[in-house]
């Protein structure tokens, strides 16, 4: 490999003839040979979109020379277009504040726009790294606005891929409206309900968790840019730091604004971390969800199998015929990540000292890392998961007719001290609740035919009120006098 010689104020160093990146870059990739993790695609995007900014602002001032603004400009560009991505080559971790990958972007952009004015790369006489493709800038104003930035650029594909979800569930929510099932608390038998009613509730879980990061999302808005070092804005101005967020939003189209405080936002990550939390909310609810499926589905002939998953794949390399609910099992690990992504982010916030937090590439890398594999997720769930999901009608309907707890239904017409003794009574017997209350004479076979009726006791109310009528009421105050006579000759 041929090599450069570069010097920064540390001294010399040997870069790569052909590298577009300079003598600081390099001594960060010395320096951090850590994870082998490289900036996330947004964040190198959202770096340059501030770099082009800047450099069109600082032009526009009368700072920066036209023809290095409209050079760093092109190679600002070029980079937004997919070119010299494998420039960024700094370890996610690296020196706190993000120094090092301000400078990775300072250094490919200035020996690219170098190289566009007709300079060798290294040689940084026509365009600067630091002079002029940082002009009125410091990583600390840099890097939180690019977090910021680069967050609300997934933000948005984040969203929609939970609101697609959600749709889907809805969906299925309405295919199922019909299919009957035992609800299920405490891993218990409870209550019957209808799948469509359970699918609902996952569909408004999602779509809740998917509006909390929408509106924790407007907390990024606000770019500390033109703060410089520590909030006072020391070479940059009000004029400079309005111009760059006017042109960050003719660029992204996103309702950006500078920030009603410097201080707050260049001292403090707290909106990357409720931003951080609306997501870890967010992959609670898809877990719960995603557990939820894998049990439903569990079986299919020792299970309960009320549901059936599509078959991605084998599911063991040991018994044949064996399908496992892939899907969900990858989304439960990706949500366990991002959960872990979110401690790990609370933590570097709360590390932030004085004027600055200097966790921040670390908190850059979760957040986005989080936000990306949720919103994969989510989209592979979808398209491979719940829509093909079946539901096996008998299947439901025969663990429902098993079921003891549609004796709840009789509590308001016997009371609930006698409707347990004959629920304790058909588990121990195998008996039906209706053959039970029948023998026992506490209602009458056309009650009773209203009160058991599945389908009512899936509705709010009194199950059977309606279709009983007068009889029911004047069956309410009977079978309850006879269920109390029944038990005081039971206990005898």
């Amino acid at each position: 490999m041929q090599y450069r010689t570069e010097r920064d104020p540390i001294g010399e160093l040997q870069v790569p003839a052909d590298a577009y990146y300079g003598v600081q870059t390099a001594r960060a990739v010395e320096n951090f040979p850590i994870s082998g993790l490289r900036a996330p695609a947004d964040l190198v995007t959202a770096t340059v979109l501030v770099k082009k900014a800047a450099a069109e602002a600082n032009a526009s001032l009368g700072r920066l020379d036209a023809a290095v603004a409209r050079a760093i400009v092109s190679a600002a560009d070029e980079v937004l277009t997919g070119r010299l991505r494998d420039q960024f080559v700094v370890d996610v971790y690296q020196a706190g504040a993000g120094t090092s990958h301000n400078m990775n972007a300072n250094e490919v952009l200035a020996n690219r726009a170098a190289e566009i004015l007709g300079e060798p790369r290294g040689t940084y006489k026509r365009v600067h790294p630091n002079d002029h493709v940082n002009m009125g800038q410091s990583t600390n104003d840099v890097f939180p606005t690019s977090t910021r930035l680069a967050l609300l650029l997934g933000g948005a594909p984040l969203v929609l891929a939970a609101r697609e979800l959600a749709d889907a569930f809805a969906r299925k929510a309405d295919q199922f409206a019909g299919v009957l099932k035992t609800g299920r608390t405490h891993l218990q038998d409870a209550v019957p309900m209808a799948l469509g009613q359970e699918f609902g509730g996952y569909s408004d879980c999602i779509r809740r968790g998917a509006d909390d990061v929408a509106e924790a999302s407007e907390q990024l808005h606000e770019l500390n840019i033109g703060a410089t070092a520590v909030g006072t804005g020391l070479n940059a101005g009000d004029d400079y730091r309005r111009l760059v967020v006017d042109h960050l939003v003719r660029y992204t189209g996103l309702p950006l604004a500078p920030a009603i405080n410097l201080f707050r936002v260049t001292q403090s990550m707290g909106d990357v971390l409720a931003y951080s939390g609306a997501m870890r909310r967010l992959a609670v609810e898809l877990s719960k969800v995603a557990s939820d499926l894998r049990l439903l589905s569990m079986g299919p002939r020792a299970g309960l199998s009320e549901i059936t998953l599509p078959a991605v794949q084998p599911g063991s390399s040991i018994m044949p015929g064996k399908v496992n609910p892939s899907v969900p099992e990858m989304v439960n690990q990706v949500c366990f990540q991002v959960m872990g992504c979110d401690l790990t982010i609370a933590m570097a916030c709360e590390a932030g000292q004085l004027e600055l937090n200097v966790m921040m590439p670390v908190i850059a890398w979760n957040a986005l890392h989080a936000s990306t594999i949720l919103r994969e997720a989510m989209k592979v769930l979808r398209t491979r998961c719940v829509d093909g999901i079946a539901a096996d009608e008998a299947r439901a309907r025969e663990l429902l007719d098993r079921s003891t707890a549609t004796a709840t239904a009789l509590s308001p017409y016997i009371g609930y001290a006698a409707t347990a003794e004959i629920a304790k009574e058909s588990v121990k017997t195998g008996r039906s609740i209706r053959e039970l209350v029948l023998e026992r004479g506490l209602l009458d076979k056309a009650q009773l035919d209203a009160i058991l009726s599945v389908e009512s006791m899936t509705r709010p109310g009194i199950a059977g009120a309606g279709e009983a009528g007068a009889a029911g009421g004047a069956g309410k105050a009977g079978g309850a006098r006879k269920a109390g006579e029944a038990g005081k000759a039971g206990r005898s």
